[in-house]
């Protein structure tokens, strides 16, 4: 029997960019959104409802239910498709939802394993060696990590945890990575 992997569907996204008179180039002139899905910072491509007006930064809701301002979700997008707009405003928008759900990523840093017998999960993140990661291990062992403030706290001399997790996140989102801790990976390119 084959195992099948039921994927977790996006429920809100955040306006990466919108285009009134969509992207240029494209065969049909309709209006388009740059959309960062919240659950797995999965990269999207969406059509706006007739009339609805999007700002970036706005959250939209995007699940299986009546939509107020999305018609429909056209494809799923890699970095690389991104537009110049999105991309300057990725890093905001990942730590924006990355603030936004503090309790799911403070729990990153009190759940996260080791990957095999060399490498930990946390040594993923960037600025994160050995001496951080045996700091953050001490301090969990002691006491779960309540908040990013309690983090910084406990942890000495550790970069401001949402940083730290907002920098992965645009690795794996760029493709960079060989372990997806945060996101879910994008396939490769079919030619």
């Amino acid at each position: 029997m084959e195992f099948e992997r039921k994927e977790e569907l996006e429920e809100h996204a955040v306006v990466l960019d919108y285009l009134p008179t969509g992207k240029s180039g494209a065969a049909k002139s309709e209006p388009t959104a740059i959309l960062l899905g919240e659950n797995k910072f999965t990269l999207l491509e969406a059509v706006p409802k007739p009339g609805a007006i999007l700002k970036v930064g706005e959250r939209v809701y995007i699940g299986k239910a009546e939509r107020d301002k999305i018609a429909l979700i056209k494809l799923r997008l890699n970095y690389s498709e991104l537009t110049e707009g999105s991309r300057n405003e990725l890093p905001k928008a990942v730590s924006q939802i990355v603030k936004g759900n503090e309790p799911k990523f403070v729990d990153v840093f009190n759940r996260a394993g080791p990957i095999n017998i060399r490498e930990h999960s946390l040594e993923l993140l960037p600025g994160v060696g050995k001496k951080h990661l045996q700091g953050i291990i001490k301090a969990r062992e002691e006491k779960p990590f309540e908040s990013f403030a309690d983090i910084s706290a406990r942890v000495s001399l550790l970069q401001d945890p949402v940083k730290l997790l907002t920098d992965r996140i645009i690795v794996e989102l760029k493709g960079e990575s060989r372990f997806y801790l945060l996101t879910r990976p994008y396939g490769k390119p079919h030619f």
